[in-house]
């Protein structure tokens, strides 16, 4: 089934599901902390819309959606504190950093909170599993690949992260630069630097690799808030059809960029799929007592099914590429 007939059925579903009674072996009244990076995030709030639907469907389900202003591993570990305090069930979170956060989930799992990682993942040690968006090492190779597409013969890049801390957008670094020298050879990585998942320093960064790289082709921002800083920079300063901005955005924010030329094509999982699926892992773990454990398969609902590595973790979906021929569809949707 294409992603877009996949999207159209589950806004059916969700749409079904939103007039029908709590149905299924739900935990009465299961209190699910959906812990994000960062509030005011765009992918986030389409992950809270996602967790929402999980919830309906499968009933009994509190979505307690939380976060800190700034996306630092010392907000979100005040955060995980109250939760912990609120004696919720379960947390599902996105982490600012790997480790950090490792003492107070332990505390969280140690008082029978279920605890998972989703998205930007934590180490082993403080959660059960964790559930990436994608492969990490196709996530790497396909935000190269959206900038060497239009750079026939090769040139300097750059790449605007998030926070340096961050798991997923490290992780996802590490492996494009593992791909750049077999399949992407003409391709010039010069310069990685971190916005912060921060708009204004996302624009800061994008500024200062355009003025210190000024033979560069392309920005590229795996991070939803760094990409759209960049391409409103490259726009401002009248550099459309010279530098190619990409990397990973939501379509309804990055719309405009594809129009004007600044994004020749952008990619992404969908954070509603994300989200609905982050909550129906640590439903069925928390309340079916689902075993976590290395070549264990878990249902994601109507998102399909997950097998964990030995890591107990696991990837949803492949990246999908959006473009001119279809990001005003896509925009409508999320």
């Amino acid at each position: 089934m294409s992603i877009l007939k996949r999207l159209t059925v589950a806004a059916a579903l969700s749409v079904a599901m939103a007039t029908t009674a709590f149905t299924g072996s739900a935990l009465a009244d299961m209190k699910v902390a959906l812990v994000v990076k960062s509030l005011g995030n765009g992918f986030f709030d389409a992950a809270h819309k996602g967790a929402e639907e999980a919830a309906k469907e499968i009933g009994g389900i509190e979505v307690i959606y939380t976060g800190p202003t700034k996306a630092t591993a010392e907000a979100q570990i005040e955060v995980i504190n109250s939760l912990i305090a609120q004696k919720v069930d379960a947390i599902a979170i996105s982490a600012n950093d790997a480790d950090a956060l490792v003492p107070a989930l332990k505390k969280a799992m140690d008082r029978g909170i279920t605890v998972i990682s989703w998205d930007s993942g934590v180490a082993p040690e403080g959660r059960q599993m964790h559930l990436n968006p994608s492969d990490t090492n196709l996530i790497g190779e396909t935000i190269i690949k959206l900038a060497a597409d239009h750079l026939p013969e090769g040139g300097d890049v750059a790449i605007l992260s998030a926070a340096s801390t961050a798991t997923n957008q490290n992780a996802w670094i590490d492996a494009a630069k593992k791909a750049l020298p077999e399949k992407f050879p003409k391709i010039n990585l010069v310069s990685v630097v971190y916005g912060d998942d921060d708009s204004a320093k996302s624009t800061d960064e994008a500024k200062g690799l355009l003025k210190s790289n000024p033979n560069l082709k392309a920005i590229i921002a795996p991070t939803t808030v760094g990409v759209v800083a960049a391409a409103q920079v490259v726009t401002d300063e009248n550099l459309i059809g010279k530098v190619n901005v990409t990397g990973l955005a939501l379509p309804s924010e990055f719309k405009k960029f594809i129009d004007n030329g600044a994004s020749q094509s952008v990619a992404l999982w969908n954070p509603i799929d994300l989200g609905y699926s982050a909550v129906y892992l640590v439903h069925d773990i928390a309340a079916k007592k689902d075993e976590v454990k290395p070549g264990a398969k878990l249902s994601i609902g109507r998102v399909g099914e997950v097998t964990l590595d030995d890591n107990n973790s696991a990837a949803m979906a492949a990246p999908f590429t959006f473009d001119k021929s279809n990001i005003e569809e896509f925009s409508k949707i999320y």
